[in-house]
C-alpha cells in the first residue's frame, strides 16, 4: 500500500510538472545559482580545520582541528573586533531600521500622484549608486579643505574637521550615508505591503472619523506588522556580516581604532597573507553567530507577535 501510495503522488506531481511546465522551467536558473554558489562552497568550510597547502588541495590538507579558531579567539584583538563589529552592525540595526518604515508611511499618505513618483525617484536613485562611487562622494563632500561640508563650517566662522581621521564619527558617517543611499529602496517593501491593506479597513476608519494618525496608526502599521517582523528577523540574521567594501574603502590610519571589523582583519591577515584556513575559520564563526542570531530572534518573534519565518 505505501509503494502504491508514492506512486500514486508520483503521477499526480509529474502531471503537474508537465501542465506547468514554464513556470518549473523558471525555476532552474535561480536554483542553480543557490546550488552552485551557495550550496556547494559550503562543502570546501571543511578548510577552516585544515592547514591548506596548495599543493595537496582543499581534501589532501593535514587536518589541524579548531587551531584557527583557538589562533582567533586568543588573538589581542578579537574582542575589538567582536565590539566594533557589533557596535557598527547595532548601530546601523536601530538607526537604519525604522526610517524605511516612517519614509513609506509618508510615501503612502501623499495623494498627488506627479509629487509622489518624485519623492519616491528621488528617494530610490541613490540605490543604484555603486560603494566605489558612494566612498569617493562621501570623502569629496568630507575633505578637509575643500569639502562641502567644511566650506560650509568656515562660512559660519567655525574651524574645519577632518570627518573621516575622527574615529569617533566614523560609525555616523558609514549609517547615515547607508541610510541615505538604501532607505529608499527598503521603504518599496513597506509600500507594497501598504498596497495590500483591505481597502474596506480605511472605508470603517472614515465612517468612524479617524484622522490621518489615527489611520496610520490603527490601519497602516498593524497591516504591515508582519512585513516588518520578518525584515526585522532577517536584518539581524545579518549583523555580524555587515558589508566589507564600505568598510575598506573609508578605512584609513586615523580611523582605524573605531572602523577595523572582522570582515577587513580577515582580508588583510587572512587573505592578504594567504592565510586561507584562518580567513574560512573567521567566516565560518561569523556564520554561526549569525545563525543562532537568526533562530533566537525567529523564536522570540513567533512568540510575541506570531509573525516568523518558519
Amino acid at each position: 500500500m505505501p509503494r502504491s501510495k508514492g506512486r500514486a503522488r508520483l503521477q499526480v506531481a509529474g502531471k503537474k510538472i508537465l501542465k506547468h511546465w514554464q513556470l518549473h522551467l523558471l525555476v532552474i536558473p535561480p536554483l542553480l545559482f543557490f546550488l552552485i554558489f551557495k550550496y556547494y562552497p559550503m562543502a570546501n568550510a571543511v578548510l577552516a580545520f585544515k592547514d591548506y597547502n596548495v599543493i595537496k588541495g582543499i581534501w589532501g590538507s593535514p587536518w589541524v582541528g579548531l587551531k584557527h579558531f583557538r589562533l582567533f579567539f586568543e588573538n589581542p584583538m578579537f574582542w575589538t573586533l567582536v565590539k566594533n563589529t557589533l557596535l557598527l552592525s547595532g548601530y546601523l540595526l536601530l538607526a537604519g531600521f525604522p526610517i524605511p518604515i516612517l519614509l513609506a508611511l509618508m510615501i503612502n499618505e501623499i495623494r498627488g500622484g506627479r509629487f509622489k513618483r518624485f519623492v519616491q525617484l528621488v528617494s530610490f536613485a541613490p540605490y543604484f549608486i555603486s560603494t566605489v562611487v558612494m566612498v569617493s562622494i562621501i570623502m569629496l563632500f568630507l575633505a578637509p579643505r575643500l569639502g562641502f561640508a567644511n566650506i560650509a563650517l568656515n562660512f559660519f566662522g567655525l574651524e574645519s574637521v577632518n570627518f573621516l581621521g575622527e574615529p569617533g564619527m566614523f560609525r555616523s558617517i558609514y549609517v547615515w550615508s547607508d541610510i541615505w543611499q538604501t532607505a529608499g529602496y527598503s521603504a518599496v517593501i513597506y509600500l507594497a505591503a501598504l498596497a495590500g491593506i483591505d481597502p474596506t479597513l480605511y472605508e470603517a476608519a472614515k465612517v468612524d472619523g479617524a484622522s490621518r494618525f489615527q489611520k496610520i496608526r490603527h490601519v497602516d502599521l498593524p497591516g504591515i506588522v508582519p512585513t516588518i517582523v520578518i525584515i526585522l528577523i532577517l536584518n539581524v540574521g545579518n549583523v555580524m556580516a555587515i558589508g566589507f567594501e564600505k568598510v575598506y574603502l573609508l578605512q584609513n590610519p586615523l580611523n582605524i581604532v573605531n572602523s577595523e571589523i572582522i570582515a577587513t582583519y580577515v582580508y588583510g591577515i587572512g587573505l592578504l597573507n594567504a592565510n586561507y584556513s584562518f580567513a574560512t575559520a573567521v567566516g565560518l564563526f561569523n556564520s554561526l553567530i549569525n545563525l543562532v542570531l537568526l533562530v533566537t530572534v525567529n523564536g522570540l518573534a513567533k512568540r510575541i507577535t506570531s509573525n516568523s519565518i518558519w
